[in-house]
Order: structure tokens, then sequence, then C-alpha cells
């Protein structure tokens, strides 16, 4: 990546029948205390009273299935807690996925994003109000002179997406290790025709989270890395949790994910797609993390430990609009989004990377929260999956 002012400087393909190996289930689940390997679950009566923890189980087991090979899950919160685990490390060697085990967490990320540029909001060095523009003159031009920061973080700026090569999950593996620069996708994205009015609509895209990064560069002098690095990740002890830079792999234990396309035989089933460049992503989608790091920032953001004050209620408002694709209400604040599910709202983020669905969701007052990662096999189509389904309304019940 470069830049002028630069030291250094992401739901599911529709689903088809997989042809693979076959392999044998693996369930794994804990109580709040300790690991286990045993194939039963434990909770406290109330977890299991209140969330129906047998939906939860089982939403997870008997993976590997055609929709996913593994699941992580915490769910927490002061109505109890619960973790469990199913599916396998890899299709090769069918060993228990490890519940510990990084991933992928896509645009998770953008949260992450959003927290920064809120902090430098309630230090003063950033203005949401003030335009893209007057921070990155020579990149953002004048057709798109009138966007705002915060237009660019809840997703109102009407600047469409950057151009990425290939249309289908075989060109895109094929193509996994471009180097993509965040400015050269920002030139390809504002060279086009702006979709809306900025502050009119809502399109829910990746462009904005690369313009906000590329904002914290030039306002900090530092790299987004760092930045992210220095305010969250090592203030809360996210020792799992890192941005991976133009890296391909993912460091330390993971469990692999796999795709469900074309093979070069020409039939369709799995193939590991645990290795993939993550530069077309870099501030809206890169993150790699672990459950039990996901959960523990979940609960400071949602604390006010991490973006304090007036600011914080940013992450929690709507936008007055209407969805630029469906017409629908704004489902999106700064960094987060929300949904209705068992009769009251829940606030958080989704994210997916190709085999990963990584997911953080939480009451507004923190009374149950979750956190999952799904090795999906769908992981970038328009379907949501549906162990990531099933695992959404066991714990917080049906929209």
């Amino acid at each position: 990546m470069k830049s002028t002012n630069r030291t250094l400087l992401a739901a599911a393909l529709v689903l088809g029948v997989v042809a693979g190996p076959a392999v044998p289930p693996a369930l794994a689940a804990t109580s709040s205390h300790a690991d286990s390997s045993s194939p039963t679950a434990t909770s406290s009566p109330t977890v299991s009273e209140r969330s129906g923890i047998p939906a939860l189980e089982a939403a997870i087991a008997d993976l590997p299935t055609r929709d996913a090979t593994a699941a992580l899950v915490r769910l927490g919160g002061t109505e109890g807690v619960w973790r469990g685990s199913s599916g396998v490390h890899d299709l090769t060697t069918n060993r228990p996925a490890d519940p510990a085990g990084r991933f992928r967490a896509g645009s998770v990320t953008k949260v992450f994003t959003a927290a920064v540029a809120l902090q430098l909001a309630a230090e003063g060095t950033l203005d949401l109000d003030r335009t893209a523009r007057s921070y990155l003159p020579e990149l953002i031009p004048a057709s798109y002179g009138k966007v705002t920061v915060r237009q660019l973080l809840n997703h109102t700026h009407g600047i469409p997406a950057a151009d990425i090569p290939g249309d289908t999950v075989e060109e895109r593996y094929a193509d996994r290790f471009r180097i993509h620069d965040p400015e050269e996708m920002v030139r390809s994205a504002t060279a086009k025709q702006r979709e809306f009015a900025p502050g009119e609509k809502q399109h829910y895209l990746n462009i904005g989270y690369t313009v906000a990064a590329l904002v914290i560069e030039r306002i900090t002098g530092d790299t987004y890395e760092h930045q992210v690095t220095h305010r969250i990740l090592n203030p809360l002890g996210l020792r799992d949790t890192y941005l991976p830079g133009k890296d391909p792999h993912i460091a330390g234990p993971h469990n692999h994910g796999y795709q469900t396309m074309r093979l070069d035989d020409g039939t369709t089933g799995l193939r590991d797609v645990s290795v993939w460049g993550p530069t077309d992503g870099w501030a809206a989608g890169d993150i790699i993390s672990t459950t039990a790091d996901l959960e523990r920032f979940t609960k400071a953001l949602f604390r006010g430990r991490v973006v304090r004050g007036p600011l914080l209620r940013e992450m929690f408002t709507l936008p007055k609009v209407a969805d630029f694709t469906t017409g629908d209400p704004a489902a999106y604040s700064i960094g987060l989004s929300m949904k209705k599910l068992g009769g009251r709202e829940v606030w958080g983020k989704s994210g997916g990377r190709w085999g990963y669905n990584t997911g953080i969701v939480s009451t507004r007052d923190g009374s149950r929260t979750l956190v999952y990662s799904v090795n999906s096999t769908d992981a970038k189509g328009q379907e949501m999956n549906t162990v990531v389904r099933n695992i959404m309304v066991a714990a917080f019940g049906s929209p």
C-alpha cells in the first residue's frame, strides 16, 4: 500500500451439493469455566431456560455438512454464558475444530475502523461533518466534494464500489494473491458517477471505510493498522487479533476455510481457501481474530470502554434514509447494524471472507451477547448461511 503521507503505509454463494471427502462429525461444547472435549454442552440453568440452548447445540451439531465445516460460538452477557464448537480443523485430518482458532472476521473490521474514527472525533482531531475531500484533496475529486466523514462511516456517501477483477468465486480464487492498493481502489470508485446525492440514501459498501481509513492515516500521520493496534487491540488485551497487511496466510492456529466452487476436473466441490490475499478488504474487511477476543471487544464496546460519551450514540443511531437497493429503512449506523430478533433490538456486525462467516451481536444493554465464527462453504453469497441463521435464531429468536 502507498500514500503520499503514509510511513508504511466485509453473508453467503447459493448452496449446491458439495462433493468432497466423507468426514465424521465432531462436536465439542464447554461451560463458562473450562473447555471440554465432551460431545454434550453444559451451561447455567438460566441460559438453558432462557435461550434455548438445545437449539444452539442443534444449530452447530453434526458438522461438517454441505453448509459448513466448523463453527465456534460464544454466548455471554448477564443472562448467562455458553460456549460451543463443532466440526473439523480440516478435511484432511478430520481433527476436531480448535475452539481457540483464529479466523478471518471480514466486515467486523468496520467496527474497529469506526471506533478509531470516533475516538479521533472525541479528541477533536477528526470532524465527522467535514468533507473527505478537505482531508484528501488530491484523492477525492470535486464530484464527491460534499461527502462527509460521517457519511463515509454510515454508508450514505453515494460512492459506488471499486472495481475488483473477477465476477465468480473461481475467477477471484485465481486472482487471490493480487495486491489491491487502497488509493487505487478509491480512484476506481470515484471515477464513476455517484449512486445518489450524499446523505439521501444508504448503500452498504466497503469503499466508504477505505476512504475513512485513508483519512485516519492523513490525520494521524500513522498507518491505519498501528492506530487500531495502539488504540484498541493493545488496551483491551486482544492478543489473538491482528491486521494482516499483505500476508495471505492466517498466522497461528486456525480452522481451515472451504468454499464450494468448480474444481480443476470440472466437478463442483470444496476447495481450501484458507490462504487468500486480504488487501481487497483492508480497513473494511481484513482483520483476523478469535471468538474470545471478539467477545471481549464486544463487551467493552457496548459498555463504553472503547468509544466514550456522546460519540458512542453515533454507533446506535440509524440515518433516517431508505436503503438504495431495497427501499427499506436504513439498517446501518456508524460501524454497526440493527436487527429485531425475538421481539427486541439487537446490534452488531457480520462479516464474510471466502470460507469464513463471523458475527458479533449484542442487546444494547449487554444482557445477551453472541460471537460466532462459521467456516461456511458459501461465505460470500446472497443468502445467509444456514448454520449462521440457525445460530442467530437460537440465540435471540426469530425476526
